[in-house]
């Protein structure tokens, strides 16, 4: 490790006050404080040349000590201040390894700061969920927000990562890290779910490519098919109530969306989904959707909005999703929810003709 300055260096600095020797001076003051190799004294002394320095009018003096200093935790805290709150080529290195700042001086700065500076704190090793908080409330720009979601020691709670979508959520970057992210709230995913979903219409429209309902319905059918995507096997039931409840809320919540996951053995959304519609809670709406006879399914459907030409559809597909499994190899899921389709549209000779058209018409849907 670089000694302490030598005699030699000194006389060096006063014959030659250049901004290359002192660039060089801070250079091996700063390496050899981190080293570790100086005694108490040394150090103090050490010290009093940081801060000296730090006031440099050469920028790349006060960068020498800036890189060299960042990860030093016995670095003096007025110090680290000072570079902090420099310009950004020496700020970055301190506000994003500097171990002496705390939580207070990090969201002070974050407040305070622009872009750059707020996406060196977002990179630290572990961002705490203080920290994380403010840069979400003050982000300057969605690449703050975005890089925090991407780090992995950020503290970021389910609730956060909804707020950080609330705020940010219209930046394609912001969109992308949470989906990346692994905790991410059921209704977040469904959010942006819907708001890629709109902005695919919206362009579909604009460019008058398709008409308009066409567009409508694509749309509608991408949208339903990413939506049933999002849930993951063994979820906790609250988490589908959640999602079941926004979807209701954002009238998402539609009858081939309902059988759509149905068809791919998700029987849980379809509990949640009925108990929702009818007002129900979860717990007694099962009760009457596991009821052996008929009576159960039929009274609870009867009391939700669905169409009630849809019902034998609904009955047959919950019978035979709860008789089959998957079978474990690749594209389980689309070759169970083939299966399920098949044996729906078998069991309806004699549904009558305007209702197995559009019955036809909703599992061709599912099946797109």
């Amino acid at each position: 490790m670089p000694a302490m300055l030598t005699e030699a260096d000194v006389r060096k600095l006063m014959t030659d006050p250049s901004p290359d020797a002192r660039v060089e001076t801070a250079t091996k003051v700063s390496q050899a404080f981190y080293g570790g190799e100086l005694s108490a004294a040394e150090r103090e002394l050490a010290a009093e040349i940081f801060r000296i320095m730090v006031m440099d009018a050469e920028v790349r003096v006060r960068e020498a000590l800036a890189i060299n200093l960042k990860a030093s935790p016995e670095l003096p805290k007025d110090v680290a201040l000072g570079l902090a709150k420099d310009v950004e080529s020496v700020a970055l290195p301190v506000l994003e390894f500097s171990t002496v700042l705390n939580d207070t001086d990090l969201i002070d700065i974050v407040r305070s700061s622009g872009i750059e500076k707020q996406a060196a704190v977002a990179r630290r090793a572990d961002v705490s969920n203080n920290v994380a908080n403010a840069l979400i409330d003050h982000a300057r720009a969605g690449k703050v927000v975005a890089t925090l979601v991407n780090n992995p020691g950020a503290d970021l709670k389910p609730a956060d990562l909804e707020k950080a979508f609330a705020k940010h959520g219209n930046d394609p970057a912001v969109s992308n890290s949470l989906v990346s992210r692994g905790n991410v709230p059921l209704t977040v995913s469904e959010k942006i779910v819907a708001r890629v979903s709109e902005a695919l219409r919206e362009h579909l429209l604009s460019h008058r490519e398709i008409p308009a309902e066409m567009a409508a319905d694509l749309v509608m059918q991408a949208r339903e098919r990413a939506t049933a995507g999002l849930l993951p096997p063994g979820i906790k039931s609250a988490d589908v109530v959640d999602l079941v409840k926004q979807l209701r809320d954002n009238k998402r919540l539609t009858p081939s969306l309902i059988l759509r996951t149905l068809c791919t053995g998700d029987i849980t959304f379809f509990e949640a989904s009925l108990a929702v519609l009818a007002n129900m809670p979860i717990v007694n709406a099962r009760v009457l959707i596991h009821d052996e006879g008929k009576l159960g399914l039929q009274s609870l459907y009867q009391r939700t909005p669905l169409p009630a030409n849809l019902y034998p559809a609904f009955r047959v597909a919950f019978d035979v999703a709860r008789e089959m499994q998957y079978d474990g190899g690749d594209n389980d899921r689309q070759r169970f929810s083939a299966r399920v389709i098949e044996r729906v549209l078998t069991q309806f000779e004699d549904i009558g003709n305007d209702n197995l058209e559009y019955l036809m018409k909703k599992l061709k849907q599912l099946a797109a």
